[in-house]
């Protein structure tokens, strides 16, 4: 079609309802109009495993077991898209805390969804407003944690939701261990909900775990956990019958599959060591103490474990980021005396302040309420005044102490990486991660007095700073920023400070936690671990800022480690050679981060290390131990049948995702096309259209939309934005009479072959949607039909192309079309057919499913039935043995008539047993015969006659 011609209203009709129809579930257009929307890279193995979350209607979920760094939240973000498109917005992500931000992020960045976290503050808000169930708006996609989760289980039972999504679902791999645990409640609570697992570890120490996490999903893949145990645990194990089983379930992509598609970089390991000042380390020391101490008034008990664990951080990071902290608690011991009784509130806030990972590790801990003191007793006061003695005493020194020697190294550690850097050819910047406002402050203010003074950025949860807020507003200024604006302040400032990172402005980032959730900086080459956490799981996700994908150059990671402390150094040790973070093309494997059941319970073994271990031998004695644990976590034989189990070995696999790479992207091709001609046809008088960027501004307000997805000046323009849905119900309104329609393919600068051979020929053409129903889908078909004046059908592809072409449109020729509705219905039966071919199929996996599970069922009986007669022939060998004693026959006797009542006791349970449980498989079967029982509705968009010139 000539780029300046408009459409026609039929055109306009037909691209409406292609671009708004619902794709069965098995489809791979199915994700075209949403990876048209989302501002992500098309990547072929995300698609894959979307479609398979839900390839069959009857499935209750899938678990996507994609290796790390291959965007399984990318994945998840495509389901959920589809799912907010189709109307079913009562989605619910169940994460851990340290991710519940970034999943709010990611969602509004690359898929344009709102999420809000889910805590207390926000529940017991809307809680007051009236709303008797805060997880019930359906405005929303609600983010929560597992600890959250597990409280208010009861209001998520209460909620209908269309979709939930557990990330890092390996928390729940012992599910089936503990009804009372946080799993069980969990489970409990989503038991009725479709449900995608999220892990790259969905097995770690045993085969057992399998069967929790698919037991959360679907209850009728296996029978009970007896009955797994006995069939895969114990004895020799059928691997392939168990991976035949697993396989409509799990879904799990391997990094060597998609080297095609995504190019992987090496990590570079840069240890900087320091040794602290004498001040320093008696500082350092004299706060070791006090924490060590039995009672410690200035924190609150409840909390007293975590505000530990974040003092030793901070201790560990600068004397400037304790010494504030020692002041917060000098001033509520001076409280307490005053007033003789605890406040909380203001010493948590101050540790909100000064340490932003504090509202997560707080929803790790499960604390107990805290006992207010109504009055102090003499003792107390005493020990109350020798403790804000020694505070004020460390307080002294700290303040004391003007430069850090752990801050004097940072310039050393920057010079020897840029060095590294302009080798690599990468740009000349560095992300440096610290764990305090304070210390993150004190660096600013160093670095900018050397050479780097106007190239430094802070970033943090709050980033009010004097720099931060004079970008944003130029930042917010500047039109070509006109397309990413939100217009959430916390979101758009993050934005214009990535942006003003990647100029060349600014050439170093100081960032808290903050940074580590849900910024991309591939731009960026360098990672400082100024300060190292302890949790393994969050040196990933800082890492994994800049080593991602897209990053073009290996990433350097450089660490700061305090040679003469000796935990420090065995925690380092740990993370570097067991945990394997910081080298390789993608740092710490799967199975080594998945081995760590919770990053919250790796750190509070470390603070153990701190609080138990005073000598070397101590400390070794410590280690040894841990890395014993470890070394049984990671037990080389279940990585065997994780391979076994999860590996793929058909060589098809490269091939099948370059097939759904092509055929994903020619949807979007033709998702583009067919908005951007509505768009122009409907708004041909109201907008200035930039033909060749496939851009337009509207002259009403000035907005400006594009399909291009690099252009940052204007908004991107979207199937499911205000603008194209009333555009499209415009056009899927539009009176269609009958009309006659001349395809001008002479004009057309793409040839298609097979109307070519059709020109100068005239016909009839019918299109109508086929909207089948049923009470587990919902799906849309359309059926195109043409004839010639010969009675030549032509093929449903050639239909397609005609409408590609330039049309004019004139009155209907009046002619028979009882041949076209021959045609018409013939072909519909067709597509009924094929609905019919394909529900069978579906039935047929969901039957053969249950059946196996009442097989394993009345095998697991069979099994112990088997058992029993094996010991009763042993028995019955050994009273038939020469000299046998009087007294032991006796004994024998008893023993095999109490085998034998029990073995006829099992036989007829098995008898028993197998009606019952056969019975209870045909009413599933019954059930899901019923579920797909589907009522068709067929609309006419038009009817006409037609001629190809």
């Amino acid at each position: 079609m000539p780029n300046n011609q408009l459409i026609s209203p039929y055109q306009a009709k037909y691209y409406a309802y292609e671009l708004s129809k619902r794709a069965s579930s098995d489809s791979t257009e199915k994700f075209g109009a949403t990876l048209m929307d989302a501002q992500v890279e098309l990547n072929p193995h995300q698609v894959e495993a979307a479609l398979f979350a839900f390839k069959s209607p009857y499935s209750k979920g899938a678990i996507l077991a994609d290796e790390v760094g291959l965007g399984k939240t990318i994945e998840a973000g495509i389901l959920l898209s589809q799912q907010w498109a189709e109307n079913k917005k009562r989605i619910l992500i169940i994460c851990p805390s340290s991710l519940r931000k970034q999943w709010v992020n990611e969602l509004a960045d690359k898929f344009y969804l709102k999420s809000e976290v889910m805590e207390n503050k926000t529940f017991n808000a809307k809680y007051k407003d009236g709303n008797k169930n805060p997880f019930d708006d359906g405005k929303t996609i609600k983010i929560c944690s597992y600890q959250y989760a597990s409280r208010k289980a009861e209001f998520i039972q209460l909620t209908s939701w269309d979709l939930v999504v557990l990330d890092e679902a390996h928390y729940l791999r012992n599910v089936h261990k503990n009804p009372e645990s946080t799993a069980a409640k969990i489970k409990a609570a989503i038991k009725d909900y479709k449900k995608v697992l999220l892990t790259a570890t969905p097995l770690q120490n045993r085969l057992d775990e399998l069967f929790g996490l698919v037991s959360i999903i679907d209850q009728t893949v296996f029978g009970d956990i007896k009955t797994f145990r006995k069939q895969y645990v114990n004895g020799d194990v059928d691997l392939m019958d168990l991976k035949d089983k697993l396989k409509p379930i799990i879904h799990r992509t391997l990094r060597q599959d998609v080297r095609e598609f995504v190019p992987y970089r090496e990590r570079i390991p840069i240890t900087q060591q320091f040794i602290p000042t004498k001040e320093e380390k008696q500082l350092y020391n004299n706060v070791l103490e006090y924490l060590r101490s039995e009672t410690i008034y200035a924190l609150p008990r409840a909390q007293r474990h975590l505000m530990e664990s974040v003092m030793f951080k901070l201790l560990g990071s600068s004397s400037f980021a304790i010494g504030k902290t020692l002041e917060a608690l000098i001033k509520r011991l001076n409280y307490m005396l005053e007033h003789s009784k605890i406040v909380e509130e203001e010493i948590i806030s101050w540790f909100e302040q000064e340490y932003e990972n504090f509202d997560d590790e707080l929803e790790d801990e499960e604390v107990e309420t805290e006992d207010s003191l109504s009055e102090i007793s003499i003792l107390d006061k005493e020990n109350i005044e020798k403790e804000i003695a020694n505070l004020t005493e460390y307080l002294l020194l700290a303040n004391s102490i003007e430069h850090n020697e752990k801050g004097e190294k940072l310039i050393i550690a920057l010079d020897t990486g840029f060095t590294k850097l302009e080798e690599l050819g990468a740009n000349q910047k560095a992300l440096i991660f610290t764990e305090s406002t304070r210390t993150q402050q004190y660096l600013f203010e160093r670095l900018s007095k050397e050479k780097y003074k106007g190239k430094v950025l802070l970033f943090n949860g709050n980033n009010n700073d004097e720099l931060s807020s004079s970008i944003y507003q130029k930042w917010v200024a500047d039109k070509n920023n006109y397309g990413k604006l939100t217009h959430s302040k916390s979101v758009d400032i993050r934005n214009a400070l990535v942006d003003a990172f990647k100029s060349d402005d600014y050439q170093i980032m100081i960032a808290t936690e903050a940074a580590a959730e849900g910024i991309n900086l591939q731009f960026c080459s360098m990672v400082v671990n100024y300060d190292l956490p302890w949790n393994p799981q969050r040196i990933e996700q800082r890492i994994g800022r800049c080593h991602r994908y897209g990053q073009l150059h290996d990433v350097v990671v450089v660490n700061f480690l305090n040679s003469e402390n000796e935990v420090e150094n065995r925690v380092f040790e740990l993370l570097e050679q067991k945990y394997n973070l910081f080298q390789g093309v993608f740092g710490s494997s799967d199975h080594v981060l998945g081995s760590i059941e919770n990053g919250v319970d790796f750190e509070k073994r470390m603070l153990e290390a701190y609080k138990k271990c005073r000598t070397k031998e101590e400390i070794d004695t410590y280690f040894k131990s841990l890395e014993e644990e470890f070394k049984e976590a990671i037990d080389q034989r279940i990585k065997e049948v994780q391979s076994v189990l999860f590996e793929n070995f058909e060589g098809s696999v490269i091939n099948k995702l370059r097939i759904t790479y092509s055929e994903t992207k020619t949807f979007l091709e033709k998702f583009e096309k067919w908005l951007w001609e509505i768009t122009r046809y409907y708004l041909q008088s109201m907008a200035d259209f930039e033909a060749e960027d496939f851009t337009f501004t509207l002259h009403e307000n000035g907005d400006r939309y594009t399909l291009n997805k690099k252009r940052t000046d204007a908004r991107h323009y979207r199937i499911q934005s205000e603008v194209a849905q009333r555009l499209l119900a415009k056009a899927k309104a539009e009176n269609t009479d009958n009309a006659h329609l001349i395809f001008d393919l002479a004009s057309s600068p793409i040839k298609y072959r097979e109307l070519e051979q059709l020109r100068g020929t005239r016909g009839l053409l019918k299109i109508s949607n086929l909207a089948v129903t049923s009470d587990i889908e919902q799906h849309d078909t359309l059926i195109l039909t043409a004839i010639t004046n010969d009675n030549q059908v032509l093929e449903e592809q050639s239909v397609r192309d005609l409408f590609n072409l330039a049309v004019q449109t004139e009155k209907f020729l009046k002619t028979d079309v009882d041949e076209l509705e021959r045609q018409h219905q013939k072909n519909k039966k067709g597509k009924l057919d094929f609905l019919e071919k394909s529900d069978a199929a579906f039935m047929q996996r969901e039957f053969t499913k249950f059946e196996h599970w009442a097989d394993d069922k009345i095998r697991s009986l069979e099994i112990d039935l088997k058992e029993e007669r094996h010991k009763l022939r042993e028995l019955e060998r050994e009273q038939h043995k020469e000299n046998i004693l009087a007294e032991e026959l006796i004994v024998l006797q008893e023993k095999i008539s109490k085998i034998k009542r029990k073995y006829n006791r099992l036989r007829q349970e098995i008898y028993d047993r197998e009606d019952e449980i056969n019975e209870q498989r045909d009413a599933m079967i019954t059930e899901a015969k019923g579920k797909l029982t589907r009522t068709i509705k067929e609309e006419e968009l038009f009817t006409i006659s037609f001629e190809i010139i």
